[in-house]
This record gives C-alpha cells, structure tokens and sequence, in this order.
C-alpha cells in the first residue's frame, strides 16, 4: 500500500531472551524478610551484624560498685551515696525481690571508640532502673529484659577522663516480680543477674535501616495480597537484602539499601515528615499508663513514675514532634515531692505543650464502687492540683483502664469543667461487642459528654504498623468521623514511648504521603486538639450517636467483691468523711477559734482517693498493697476520729466527765430517725433514738417499755419472729416466710428460702481475682447450719443465731434481728454475719427468693439508680449476671417491691424472682490469700408497699450510717441547746426524693483556704443536693437565720465556681432538680 518500506517502532527490549525468569513465589519471598533482621542464625551476617561499630566493658572501662540498703528500703539519692560501696561485676546477681542496689558507675570512653558518631551506654539486668548524675539529677530509666537498655552518652563523657553516675537498681520487673504469668502472686526470692554493663558505638544508619526494613515488611506482610503496594513493599524489601548482600554489608551498602527504603517511604529522618498538608486520619499521642499500684506497690509506683517521665522529657529533647500525656494529679503530686529537678523539667515541658497533663482526676480510679461524693472528689481534688501546678484544668476525661464506667459520670464530668472522655475498657467485653468508637454519652440527667475509645484498642499501643492501620480498620464510627486517637507507648507497669516508635511513626507517616493505603498518622497534637476538632465537627452539624446509662464492662465482675475488707474500710472512710466535713462545718460557726481542720480533711480524702484506684479498691492487686493498703486505712480512721473529737468539742458536745453528763448522738443524716439500736458494751440493753438532723435523744429502754418484738421456737429448728408489721418464720437458718401484715401478703414463694446461703465453685477462665463467670452459677450448693438458737427475746428486739459450717476451715454465724415496730417507719429484717473463711476458689453469696415480678430491678449507684434486667432474653441481658450496686436493690411490681439492703457489698444479681449478694470470694491471684481470714457482714430484707420510693433510699442510708453514742453535756444544759440548733440550722425540705448529700466550707474561703489558689472574699458553706428517684423535684433550702447569716445563694459547679444566683428570702431558697441532678449550692455568710 503505497508500496514504501513499512515503519518499525523503536523499542528497548532485546530482540533475544538472555535467559529463563521464573515468577517469584510470593510466600518464600515474604518468608525470607525475617532473616534480614532476625538474631538467629544468621544474625551474624545479616544486619545485626551491622548494627554496632564497637563495645567496651570489663572494668578497665565500666568499673562497677554497688551499695546494698539493707531490707526492703528504698532511701533516697543522698542517703544512698552517703554509704560505702563495694566492688561488683557483670554476672552477679542482685535480690531478692523488692529490694533496691545503688550502682555507682565509673566510665572511661577507650580511645578507639572516642571518636564514633554515637555513643551509648547498654545496661540490662532484667529489672527495672534509674540513672543519675554524680550531683543526684535523675536522668533515664531503664526497664531491663531488652526492652530500654540504653542510655546515650554525653559529649562531655568523650575527654579521655572517668566520669562517675550512678544506677537505681529496683528488683523487680516491668510487672513485678512473678515468675511466669505474670498475675500470679510475685515470687518473694527473685534475684537478678546483670548481664549487660557496656560502652556501644552504634551505627545510626544500620539502626534507621533497620526500622526502615520494618515498616516496609509490615507493609508487605499487612498489606491486601492483591493490592500494588503490598507487591511493591515486597520488592524494595527484597531489594534491600539484596542491596546488603552484594554490598558486604558495608556502610556503602547500608546507605544505598536506605535510598532504596526511601522510594517507599520517602525521607523519614526528621519530624519535617509530619509537615504535608495532607489530611491525616490517625493522631498518635504518647501514653505511659503506669497502675498506681497492681502487681507492685505504691513505694515502687513513684520510682515508676520518675524513671518513665524522665524517659519522655529526654525524647522530647530529640523528637520535636513528640507529644506526651499522662493523668493521675497523685503521680504528679509524688513526683514533686520525690523528684524536685525532676518535676521542674517536667514542668518546663508542660509549659512548651510537649508533656500534656490530661484526665482530671486524683487517680485513674474505680467508677463503680466510690460514692457520689467520692466521684466528686476524684475531681475536684485532680482539677485544683493541675490548676494550681500548670494554670489550666484539664478539658478531657482520661480513664483508659477501669472496669466498667457508671452512668452519672458524664454528669459529674460536666460538672468538672470535663465534657471529653477517653477510654477503651469495653473492647475488653468477653460477650458483647461495644459498637461505637465515638459518640456522645448520656447519663442519668441527660448530661452528656464527648466519648472516644480508641480503634486500635489499647492505650499502650507499640506504634506498629498494625497499629496504625487498625486505627481506623477497626473504627465503627465512620460515618460520623473518619479519624482515631492512636495511643502508643509502654504501660501498666511504665516506661511510656520509646525512640524506636516514634521512628516507627516517622516511617508509617513517609509511607502513607509516599505510597499511600496505609492511613496518614500525625504527631505534635494533643489529645484536646482531637477533641476540639471533633466537637468543632458537632458544632457543624454532625451528630454522634449517643449511649445512654452505663457503659458495663462484660468482664471482671469478681471485682464488685473481691478484697471484702478493703472495700468496707472505703464505704466506712467515705462516711466518716461526711460526718466530719459536716461536724467542722457547723463548728467554725459556732467557734471564731475553732479552724476548719482544711489540711487534716485534704489529707484524708486524699489518701482514700488514692485507695479508690481501678486495681486498689476493686480488689485485683498483690497482697503487699493490701497490707499498705490496711496501714493507709487505720491511720484515716484514727486521724478521722480524732478531727470528730476536736468539732465535738468546739460545738460543746464533749462532756465525759460531769455527772450530769448524758449519752448522746448525732444524726448526720438530714432527715428526722427514729430507730432501736443495742447498746454497745451492755448486755442486752436496748435504746430508742430519736431526733434530728443533728442531736438526737437516746432513751435507754426497759422491760416496761412498750414494744412489741417477740419471738418463739415452734419446733426443732424452726421459730418464729414478728412485731406489728411482720411476722417471720425460720427455718434452720432461711427464712420460709415473711408475712407484710399491712398488706397480708407473703413476700417468700411458697416452697422456697431466703436468706438461703449459698456456695459456688469459682474458677474463671484467667483472671482470678477480676472475673467470675456465667458457669459458676451451675455449681450452686446450698449451705446448713449446724446449731440455731434465741440471742434476744425481746421485747425491745428479737434475734436468733445461726452458726454453719461451711468447711473444715470456714464458718459463718449470722444473726437474724427484727426490731419492735415503730410507727411511720419501716421496718426490716436484718442479718449480722461474722465469717471466718479459709476457702479457694469458691464464692459466697446469699438468696432471697421473693413473690415479685418484673423483667427490670432497680439498683442504686452514685446519685441515682440503673435499672437493669432479671432475664436473659439477649446475650446483652445475660451478661449482666453480675453486676455492681451501692447500699441497695430493689425488685418492685405495681403496688409492692423488696429491697436487700447492705454494709459495704457491692456485687449483687436478680435473675428472675431471685435477689442473690454476693459476699465473699477467694481467689488465688494476684494475691494467694485474698479474704483469708474474719469478716463482718450487714444486710437486711427490707418489704414495702407500693413503688420503690425515698422510704429504700433512706432507709439504706440509715443501715450504713448507725448511730455513734457519747456522752455530752445534759439536755437541760445551753451548750446542748446551743448545738441543737446549730447543728439543725441548715435543712432541706420538700420533695422526698432529693438527698442533701454532702454539706462543707468552700474550697477558697480566705479563713479555710491554703493558698493554692486565690481566695474568695468571706466565708461560705456548700451544700450538695441530688434528686435519687427519677423524677423533677422541688424543694427548699431553709437556713435558721438566728444561727446562720446567709447573705446569698448561688448554684455553682462541684468546682465551687461562680454560677447563677438563687433567691433567697427570710432564709428560704426554693430549688428545682431535674431527675437524677446533681446540684452544688454555695451559701455565702
């Protein structure tokens, strides 16, 4: 055509084949990446190899002496280096457990390696350490076991000279001292052998290589099999080996195989990676969880603190981009009084927005089982310790780790200046998955606060590869918000992040700009950046789903009652404070030389603050903390006692020695009681107190007296109890009937036993002390006693004993009272148990089967109530066999309910028509002998006609505040006039359902304040109300204005800030609650 020589193309591919290629085979070139990096056998010839350029040691060049404190003290620096030390060396062993070796360390660079570009000092011997000057500056810690070993040595340390610094040995790992699993109780006689004690060259090059070599093998390895970048990352990994190989593993070979890494990930050696303006997805904070106490103590928890801070402080030097945050206002607290240089330089780092304190709270505490009032303190004492250190509270609730999150804590949030939560507990759900990543949480009122939990699900992410992906992989939130918070750092037992994560997020931040699939990660904002944008999102019209109520953690259900006793030395701290706080209150109005006991009351609350930490008061640490624990306690109970002594005796109430002197007590709670109690050291001698708030009368009761308890024995171990309300019938220690005589009605089933006690085998799948499973219920054994008989015939009260054997080892003897009736207030049933218990593996509990229906039960939690359900129609249902209340359940139907009420319990189930408490556990760890030993035990059956109402809540509160009788000035004398009315000159009236839940001196009152931060002109009172039913209520505050002048009223927050004012006319300020409100009020005077 044409009839031209026809066009040939151009073309670079050779006319003949030089030779066969055969197709890779995927798997054995992705199987091969491991021996590039791998110690194994050939970690001399590959790049291992490569990774040093020369070590000294022995003692020509690391002289080693040690000084061993003796016991198990733990003295600070300048004690330490005061003694004598003595020669040591590499290969000897350090002990036992707990115990602490100061190391002094004279180095001397040789001259081979004294002009390397970096040198670095390796230290391991397997536990955990701290480094510090020869003038006593904490620098570094280490963790041992391989994990920071090193420490980069100064250039001053480069002159030819020795140089001294010393090395804080602590004998214990990152998680103790168990051996094995790690929960198991620690081993009392570990010893440490130092391996390591080395002066290192290290080739930086072959160090980046080898994080570049990483990520890009995730890449390869995580990566979709058939996506381009999961084959490209495999071929620029085999092109690296390839590159090392032919190379020799020279320098020149390492330089080139990073040129090589760099097509993928581009330039990451600096934080200059993380500044495109591409939109990232995933914001990585770091994050040092450290437990304030756990698998160790407190005294090992501060060291913990400043080894891990100290860690940061110096990455923050090298990293520009690296963020730290950390909670917890008690670790800062000790690490201001420990560490003083240390804390400075933490504090500088605050101030350059580097170290970012977070959470608000005295400790990463426990959510189920403190008071309201306790939740409360967490925050109040949390937010004036960072205001006061740093000048700014905190915005965001940080509590990653605690088990299961209770539904007023959105509230309380609120009312703390806090409307962001951070958390990932519920990922933890062994049943349920939680199906939100970020979304709104609504509590009991209706407040709200801003929840994330972190996709990746964990709050001490190793900054992996995986871990960035799964940050958004995992989100389940995505149409709302694209984007997750990446926690990363070493945690539980400390550490924090490490230099090879953040190079590691260097390298997923170059990926994702370079090559792309992987989500972009940025680094250098916090943790309130991310908040401020997603509400920033809200604000624009995005709407989160909500979750309303609690957030229950399916898992650890064994920690409602784990540690019994810790747990009653919490509930009795908690009330003991109310009364003081209330006691010293009235007192400073009473007496101008009487000083509110500000500091003796902060220190209190403190110390139980700290016992409410998620390990401490759940019950799921080692035995040591428990004995610190029972230290910490005796000497908040007698401090406590004595400040109650010191207000009695300013309001006038002290009278012991006159012989007109009377027996006394107080009614702290604010409302009028009316009850029979035993008198304490008589036999059998009974009085009726009456009154209050405030004094109450105390009338020693006669035979005469008129009441109406008695009690008979039917038959062999039966017998019968009853008073103008009830009559009782027992039967071999269960009570077969309880006849409500207003309503002539039988509240137990026909056939059936309450106050039956019960036995199961508890064996959960892992977590001893934190778990108890569904199946334990199958092993249910039933528990009867071996001798019953009549301790008080009446007429006063009636009581019968029952002592049960429960094993060779164990018994239990409870007491069944029933007081004479008194009329306009309820009666009850209560049971007084005094346990010995030497069990393993077993739980106790007790039943009350009861002739009410409903597939809801009522429990009672800080400031409200969680109705939960007595079914398992879901698997969302059942989960919930176990779950935590305060000082009562309740089963109502219309028109009538039962209420178990109890002293210091907090696991609780009703399944079906079955109220079962759970008393006490056994478990074999952490600590091997949990709850070993003598118990006392209150709790009561408490019938009532009609809904559920004020009658249970205060009644509840009434059995865990019994009265304390003493003996004080004559009803006819003024001082007890004079204290009458003062003491009842501040009352609520109105609507039942609210609770005058705490009252106590404002925070800043310049005759109260300590001076952390600026006083406020005057003096104050506070007062804290909620409503407890459910519903709006009304009510009155009412001030006696011939004992108190109040010159205004103002509604405030539970930080005492300003807020809108409340009438207040002839010393009468009507109030108005929504349900479940939690209200603040100040009384200015």
């Amino acid at each position: 055509m044409g009839g031209g020589k026809p066009a040939t193309p151009s073309t670079s591919l050779p006319k003949l084949s030089s030779g066969p290629v055969g197709q890779q085979i995927h798997s054995i070139y992705k199987a091969r990446l491991g021996q590039f990096t791998s110690n194994g056998e050939y970690g001399s010839q590959n790049l291992q190899a490569a990774m040093y350029e020369g070590r000294a040691t022995g003692q020509d060049y690391v002289k080693l002496q040690v000084y061993s404190p003796p016991g198990l003290s733990r003295p600070t620096f300048e004690d330490a280096t005061s003694h004598e030390f003595t020669d040591t060396h590499v290969g000897q062993s350090f002990g036992p457990s707990w115990s602490t070796h100061w190391i002094k360390i004279k180095l001397q660079v040789p001259q081979n390696l004294l002009n390397k570009a970096h040198l670095e000092f390796h230290w391991d011997a397997d536990n955990e350490g701290l480094i510090w000057t020869e003038d006593g500056e904490p620098l570094q810690g280490l963790s041992g076991g391989g994990e920071r070993i090193e420490w980069i040595l100064p250039k001053s340390f480069r002159d030819g000279n020795a140089h001294t610094f010393y090395i804080e040995m602590a004998c214990n790992a990152m998680f103790g001292n168990a051996i094995g699993d790690t929960i198991q109780p620690p081993n009392p006689n570990r010893y440490f052998q130092l391996k390591t004690a080395d002066i290192v060259a290290v080739n930086l090059e072959a160090r980046a290589l080898y994080v570049d070599f990483w990520i890009i093998g995730d890449a390869a390895r995580e990566f979709p099999d058939n996506s381009w970048e999961e084959h490209a990352a495999l071929q620029v990994c085999n092109g690296i080996m390839d590159t090392f190989i032919s190379g020799h593993g020279t320098q020149e070979s390492i330089l080139k195989a990073r040129e090589l890494a760099r097509t993928y990930i581009g330039n990451v050696d600096s934080s200059k990676v993380y500044e495109s303006d591409k939109v990232p997805h995933v914001y990585a904070i770091g994050h040092c969880h450290i437990d304030t106490c756990w698998l160790w103590p407190w005294a090992e928890t501060k060291r913990k603190i400043a080894r891990s801070w100290a860690n940061q402080c110096d990455l923050m030097d090298r990293y520009p981009e690296h963020r730290f945050t950390c909670s917890s206002a008690q670790q800062y607290r000790w690490l201001e009084t420990l560490y003083p240089k240390l804390y400075d330089r933490v504090k500088t780092k605050v101030k350059e927005g580097s170290f970012q304190p977070v959470g608000g709270s005295w400790v990463e505490h426990d959510t189920n089982m403190p008071s309201g009032e306790s939740l409360v303190r967490q925050f109040l004492y949390g937010q004036r310790y960072f205001e006061s250190r740093f000048g700014e509270r905190c915005t965001t609730f940080w509590l990653p780790d605690t088990f299961g999150y209770s539904s007023q804590l959105p509230q309380i949030c609120r009312l703390a200046g806090m409307p962001r939560f951070f958390t990932q507990k519920l990922s933890w759900n062994n049943i349920n998955t939680f199906p939100h990543t970020t979304f709104n949480w609504v509590a009991l009122d209706g407040s709200q606060v801003l929840c994330h939990m972190a996709p990746d699900e964990t709050y001490t992410a190793s900054a992996h590869f995986g871990d960035v992906s799964r940050s958004i992989s995992q989100h389940k939130s995505m149409d709302q918000d694209d984007t997750g918070l990446l926690v990363f750092g070493k945690g539980d037992g400390g550490g924090g992040p490490t230099f090879e994560m953040l190079e590691k997020l260097r390298r997923c931040r170059g990926l994702s700009d370079k090559t792309g699939l992987l989500p972009r990660v940025k680094m250098g904002a916090s943790v309130e950046d991310y908040f401020a944008r997603l509400e920033q999102k809200a604000q624009n019209g995005t709407e989160f789903v909500t979750w309303y109520g609690e957030l229950y953690l399916e898992l650890h259900r064994g920690t409602y009652t784990s540690q019994a006793n810790n747990k009653r030395n919490n509930r009795q701290s908690e009330i003991m404070l109310h009364d003081i706080e209330y006691l010293a209150t009235m007192a400073t109005l009473k007496d101008s030389s009487y000083k509110y006991p500000k500091k003796e009351i902060d220190d209190i609350w403190e110390d139980v603050l700290l016992c409410q930490f998620h390990d401490c008061l759940p019950g799921s640490c080692i035995e040591m903390c428990y004995r610190d624990c029972d230290e910490l306690y005796a000497r908040v109970l007698k401090a406590g006692v004595d400040l109650l002594k010191g207000a009695l005796s300013s309001l006038g109430l002290d009278d012991t020695t006159s012989s007109k002197s009377e027996l006394k007590t107080i009614n702290t709670l604010p409302w009028y009681r009316v009850e029979i109690i035993k008198l304490p050291g008589t036999e059998g001698d009974f009085a009726a107190v009456t009154g209050g708030p405030g004094l109450a009368n105390v009338e020693t009761l006669t035979k005469a007296s008129k009441s109406t308890a008695r009690i008979r024995k039917i038959d062999d171990g039966v017998f019968e109890m009853r008073n103008d309300d009830f009559i009782v019938q027992i039967e071999n220690g269960a009570i077969t009937s309880l006849v409500d005589l207003a309503e002539d009605r039988d509240i137990i089933p026909k056939g059936q036993k309450a106050n039956q006690l019960v036995i199961f085998d508890d064996k959960p799948l892992y977590w001893q002390a934190w778990d108890v499973e569904v199946y334990h219920l199958r092993s249910r054994e039933e528990l009867k006693p071996s001798k019953v008989y009549i301790v008080d015939d009446g007429p006063h009260m009636v009581s019968l004993c029952t002592e049960t054997k429960i094993s060779e080892q164990s018994w239990i003897k409870t007491t069944i009272s029933l007081a004479a009736s008194i009329e306009g207030h309820p009666s009850y049933v209560s049971m007084s148990s005094e346990v010995e218990w030497h069990e393993t593996m077993r739980f106790l509990k007790v039943e009350f089967p009861v002739d009410v229906m409903n597939t809801e039960a009522s429990y009672e939690t800080q400031y409200g109530i969680v109705r939960r359900p007595t079914h398992y129609n879901t698997s969302w249902d059942m989960a919930k066999f176990e779950v935590c209340c305060h000082k009562w359940a309740d089963l109502s139907e219309a028109g009538y309910g039962v209420s178990i009420l109890n002293d210091s319990k907090y696991g609780f189930a009703v399944a079906g028509n079955v109220m079962r408490l759970s008393l006490l556990r056994a478990p074999k760890a952490p600590d091997a002998h949990a709850d070993m030993g003598h118990h006392h035990i209150k709790y009561a059956i408490l019938p009532h006609s009609g809904p559920l109402n004020h009658r249970t809540v205060r009644t509840a509160r009434n059995f865990n505040h019994p009265f304390q009788l003493f003996r004080g000035p004559s009803s006819a004398n003024e001082k007890h006039s004079s204290a009458f009315r003062l003491l009842s000159s501040i009352r609520l009236t109105g609507s039942p359902a609210l609770i005058l839940d705490s009252i106590k001196r404002g925070e800043d009152d310049e005759d109260v304040s300590r001076g952390e931060l600026p006083n406020r002109k005057g003096r104050s009172i506070i007062v804290r109300i909620y409503e407890s039913l459910g519903g709006k209520a009304r009510g009155v505050i009412e001030v006696n204005r011939a004992v108190v002048d109040v010159k205004k009223v103002e509604k405030t927050n539970v930080l005492e800030d300003d807020g809108e004012k409340v009438a207040i006319e002839e010393g009468k300020a009507k109030i108005e609650l929504r349900a479940f409100e939690v209200a603040t009020f100040r009384l200015q005077l």
